[in-house]
């Protein structure tokens, strides 16, 4: 594992609007920031990053663990283990259709991600 085996609550709006401006403009509280960092520390890997771009491009927006292997070059495993910790990080959602798991990327905590880091307007 990468250091992810604890599992922390996904960042929520009340996380980066708890300071009332974003991450350049105030500060966080202890358990926003390790939150934001479980987000970060899942988007730190490229594979990661690749899967959350491939389902955001998928048809209807969401995408098969099945469609996801083949274009990563990894095997199922190792996939679905990435899979896990952006479920668990709350950047993407997960349903089970029969024996498929189908992965819809949360755009809602993308947003909030880009709220958090944004300068602050002058």
């Amino acid at each position: 594992m990468d250091g992810m085996a604890t599992a922390t609550a996904p960042l929520t709006t009340s996380d980066v609007a708890s300071c009332c401006s974003p991450l350049t403009g105030g500060v966080l509280s202890t358990p926003a920031a390790e939150r934001l960092a479980s987000v970060f520390k899942a988007l730190a890997d490229p594979a990661r990053v690749k899967l959350v771009s491939l389902i955001a491009a998928s048809d209807g927006g969401e995408a098969c663990i099945c469609d996801l292997v083949e274009p990563l070059g990894l095997s199922q495993p190792t996939v679905s283990h990435h899979m896990k910790l952006l479920v668990d990080s709350g950047l993407v959602s997960r349903e089970q259709r029969g024996k498929w798991a189908y992965y819809r990327v949360n755009t809602e905590a993308l947003d909030r991600i880009a709220a958090a880091v944004s300068t602050p307007s002058a």
